[in-house]
């Protein structure tokens, strides 16, 4: 069945919203439908996020460890009162769910029968009780245990270890909603064992799942699938100097959330007394702006107004929890001045303009800088003050020592895209239309509500992004004139057993792309579209039975390409900006090796006796990539163990053109040598540099690409 594109109806004019991802396209070229046979790497990654239902956005609620540690105040009384003022103080309305308990609640030996029990002195009638009562106010009750023999606690409470699911049924039966599992005791299990033993215990009851890992075994490369949030870091303190250490090093980890997956970089220390007021909107702010976790530390019960007022602010709460799930990225960081910008899914940014030194600073940034330059006017709404202005393109503010200024920037038209390789399902649509049920990013389209859904699965295979919809669908992007392409694979999801859908890409009113009819017997197509020079993108589902009821449809991983890439010539990559880079331990280093924490700590590129005064260093796991807009040809690169490890670590290095590998250097360790890489990238939109560690963890691993080398034409 063909259906006319609705050209008379009234559309709204949002600008589009993006952020650079780890996920590797698969390119292609103008009008074509050829079945997936053998998926690339980017198509057959895992899901992206845990599909329990569970923290779609980042929780909110509260946590008494901060605040009472294991003292005789932490009890029952104390708990149901939390959950009292939850609702009488407003903070139920702004939007925190979770009463949680920390470590203490339990006896220090299990019964006879192998369960936990709670200490009857701090629970005399039980933690279902007290779970009950947190219910009957409308929100969600949390418990802790740790992922070893022991808990953290000095007195060594029961850890989960070795008793996973029969701890998960017990807490299921008590009305658990949320678990923080923490990492003590852990009896030299690997982490990610542990942790997934536990996740797949939890099955008898929608429970959050938050592992509180410390950053030990870089959970933000394995946890996206076992858990809805992880820490980053290790344990938060009452101090500038700890909150903003922490902040650096959850920003280096921007890639890795997404919707249902979340770094967390710990509680809130908001109100605990250590810091100004400034620094804990300071705290607030770069929480929100990194879609953290928000879990009230503090003791609510003598909390102050100004604690209050900033934990209570809804502009900045609606940062952290936009629906977009995306967490901001640093844009600028000189002197102490640090911006981030945040996309939206209402096509705005929220930024963050951070002055660390000690002195009142003037920051200043650009609506081009923040990723959508090109409008006429913005709305500019001050998160903390409340105030609103029009700009055209400037955001500056006085800013105090330690302090934070906070906007939401909007423009009043659509804006062209930035350049780069997005996927779809990280942009903010202009419109869209669905046959039932919200359009779903990342996950099928279960039908019904938000989030009903599960992993985008066609034939067996899962995509790690992409949209699911159900037909009739219709959504929209403003492209702005800028894009060339787009990649997808589509087909119905594996949720429904029948259905037949046929896959429609407009560029404007001009069909680009079109997959016939697909049923849930068939495997995924693989469609790619020319967009050259469109000013509007429409990708469209149609019942090809005019029965929807089924008609379930995955656009699986689709990559949009915008852009023109680097100029004619040679170029030395470290001089280029990529659209996203990752490293295991501290930043990517342009020009010096990985020293795994700060900005600039390491030495110059050392590979087997050779320095090399260009390239980049990294540490295992790690990717960077970079926008090549299909007019490159060619990669060459030495790589290799930077000598500042000697023998230890080991590493592979591997090459990617639109997920594509197309250069794989082996097993390389601190004993070898430089090897030699060259890749052709004729028609490539992005390239992708992949370090992964040797099989032995990641310890050492200072991978350097030493020399490379882009050639464009």
């Amino acid at each position: 069945m063909t259906r006319i594109p609705r050209t008379s109806r009234t559309r709204r004019t949002r600008a589009l919203g993006f952020v650079s991802a780890l996920a590797l396209m698969a390119g292609g070229g103008a009008l074509s439908a050829t079945a997936v046979v053998g998926l690339d790497l980017a198509a057959a990654t895992p899901a992206a996020a845990l599909q329990n239902s569970q923290g779609r956005v980042p929780q909110m609620g509260f946590n008494n460890w901060n605040s009472t540690h294991c003292r005789a105040e932490f009890n029952e009384s104390m708990v149901e009162g939390i959950a009292d003022l939850f609702v009488a103080q407003g903070l139920k309305a702004a939007g925190y769910t979770y009463v949680n308990l920390d470590d203490c609640w339990a006896l220090p030996d299990r019964d006879a029968n192998g369960d936990l029990v709670a200490d009857p002195v701090r629970f005399p009638h039980g933690i279902k009780a007290v779970a009950d009562y947190v219910h009957a106010k409308g929100l969600k009750f949390g418990l802790y245990s740790s992922a070893g023999s022991r808990t953290c606690d000095r007195q060594g409470f029961p850890g989960g270890l070795g008793h996973e699911q029969q701890d998960a049924n017990l807490w299921a039966s008590w009305g658990v909603d949320y678990l923080k599992y923490d990492n003590c005791n852990n009896q030299g299990v690997d982490a990610q064992k542990r942790y997934t033993a536990m996740g797949d215990a939890l099955t008898g009851r929608p429970i959050l799942y938050s592992i509180c890992e410390w950053g030990s075994s870089q959970p933000w490369t394995w946890a996206q699938e076992v858990g809805n949030s992880w820490r980053t870091t290790g344990d938060i303190s009452d101090t500038w100097s700890s909150m903003i250490s922490i902040a650096h090093a959850n920003q280096a980890l921007a890639p890795y959330a997404s919707p249902g997956a979340f770094n967390d970089p710990d509680m809130l220390e908001v109100g605990n007394g250590g810091m100004t007021d400034t620094e804990y909107r300071t705290h607030f702010s770069l929480w929100s702006e990194m879609a953290a976790p928000l879990l009230i530390g503090s003791d609510l019960r003598v909390a102050t107004p100004a604690t209050m007022d900033i934990i209570k602010n809804t502009d900045v709460i609606a940062v952290d929890q936009d629906p977009l799930g995306r967490q901001g990225t640093v844009i600028a960081d000189t002197g102490g001045l640090v911006v981030m910008s945040k996309p939206l899914a209402d096509g705005g940014r929220a930024l963050t303009l951070t002055n660390e030194s000690a002195t009142t600073q003037t920051i200043s940034t650009t609506a081009a800088a923040a990723g959508i330059g090109g409008a006429d006017s913005y709305r500019l709404k001050d998160l903390w003050s409340g105030q609103t202005s029009r700009i055209h393109g400037t955001i500056s503010a006085v800013v105090p020592a330690h302090g934070t200024a906070m906007y939401r920037l909007t423009p009043d038209s659509p804006t062209a895209m930035p350049t780069g390789v997005f996927p779809l399902g990280d942009l903010a649509w202009t419109d869209a239309d669905n046959g039932r049920g919200p359009v779903e990013r990342d996950h099928s389209n279960g039908g019904k509500a938000a989030g009903d859904g599960r992993p985008l699965t066609v034939n067996g295979v899962v995509y790690r992004k992409g949209l699911g919809v159900r037909a009739d669908s219709d959504i929209y992007y403003h492209l702005g004139g800028t894009c060339k392409n787009l990649t997808v694979d589509v087909g119905v999801d594996d949720e429904v057993a029948t259905g037949s859908v046929i896959f429609r890409i407009y560029r404007d009113e001009t069909l680009v792309a079109d997959s016939g009819v697909r049923t849930a017997a068939q495997p995924a197509l693989h469609l790619s579209a020319d967009l050259t020079g469109g000013d509007d993108l429409r990708i469209v589902t149609t019942s090809a039975t005019g029965e929807d009821g089924n008609d379930h449809g995955d656009w699986g991983n689709p990559r949009l390409a915008c852009g023109d890439g680097p100029a004619a010539g040679t170029h030395a990559l470290s001089d280029l900006t990529w659209t996203s880079a990752a490293s295991g331990w501290g930043p990517v280093e342009r020009d010096g090796s990985n020293g795994e924490k700060g900005s600039g700590d390491g030495h110059p590129l050392t590979i087997g006796g050779t320095g090399y005064a260009k390239g980049l260093g990294v540490n295992a796991s790690s990717t960077v990539s970079y926008y090549l807009g299909g007019t490159c040809t060619a990669l060459t690169t030495d790589v290799g163990v930077d000598d500042e490890v000697g023998a230890k670590g080991s590493v592979d290095f591997q090459l990617y053109a639109d997920g594509r590998k197309v250069a794989d250097s082996g097993l390389r360790t601190g004993n070898d040598g430089p090897a030699h890489l060259s890749a052709a990238l004729a028609g490539a939109y992005e390239l992708t540099l992949q370090v992964t560690d040797g099989g032995d963890g990641t310890s050492y691993d200072h991978a350097d690409w030493a020399a490379p080398q882009l050639t464009c034409v």
